[in-house]
């Protein structure tokens, strides 16, 4: 099956309002018509993303969400919200929520199907440290976070579910995954997913994809796409990411 390239650009904590329209308007000449793209913005910033993204093909998502619909949760944000602020998605379980903030498997398994329930596309990170990899658990590492966050999820969810390989310790270092290790660790989660939905999914790599080395990344048959961080903030970067996803 052909699997469409998929490029996300996780913006973190950057960009204010008044900055993120000037900054989509910018990116949105340069968007190629052999990808599908996305921005994970602030919450703060959803707005003004959807309202300078409107009437194009780029896609605005959130960078986490609750797993409720409403309560008393000071400070969180839940699935309606999004969708009412005009959100396509959310990137749920990157490595610094898991890290800084203690994001379980558990608590992603309710963020993932709380997310299809509001009808909102869903990027689920997945990922090794650097001490699990020396110490060769990166497979049950995949495993653990596949398995937890994928339970009672039906086939049909799991192939709407886009996945970012996060190599945690390519993340923000510069150092990234070689091409072959990030194909291995690519094809060991699908291989994980159910049969019918494997030719499906896409995965995309989180460990600091630049332009310089995107295509000989996105080369590789299990890599179809990316999840970029500090590359996302320059515009020109990004496209330059964007346009090797839709050449591979």
């Amino acid at each position: 099956m052909s699997r469409r390239p998929f490029v996300a650009g996780n913006w973190k904590m950057h960009r204010t309002p008044s900055e993120t329209g000037p900054f989509v308007a910018e990116l949105l000449g340069g968007l190629p018509e052999a990808a599908d793209v996305a921005v994970c913005v602030p919450f703060t910033s959803i707005a003004a993303a959807v309202a300078a993204a409107e009437g194009s093909p780029l896609r605005v998502y959130a960078q986490n969400m609750h797993q409720l619909p409403q309560g008393p949760y000071t400070g969180e944000v839940s699935p309606p919200m999004l969708v009412d602020a005009g959100a396509d998605g959310v990137l749920l379980g990157h490595s610094e929520r898991r890290q800084l903030f203690n994001e379980t498997d558990e608590a992603l398994r309710l963020k993932i199907e709380s997310a299809h329930d509001a009808g909102l596309e869903v990027i689920f990170a997945v990922g090794e440290t650097a001490e699990q990899r020396e110490s060769g658990e990166t497979e049950a590492v995949l495993l653990r976070q596949i398995e937890t966050a994928y339970e009672g999820l039906s086939v049909e969810r799991i192939a709407q579910t886009t996945i970012a390989y996060e190599p945690v310790w390519a993340i923000g270092t510069g150092t990234t995954a070689t091409p072959e290790l990030a194909q291995e660790a690519h094809a060991y989660i699908r291989s994980l997913l159910p049969q019918s939905a494997r030719g499906a999914v896409r995965i995309q790599y989180g460990g600091s994809m630049k332009p310089e080395n995107a295509a000989e990344l996105l080369a590789q048959p299990d890599i179809d796409g990316g999840l970029i961080g500090g590359a996302s903030l320059e515009a020109q970067s990004f496209l330059a990411i964007v346009a090797a996803a839709a050449q591979a």
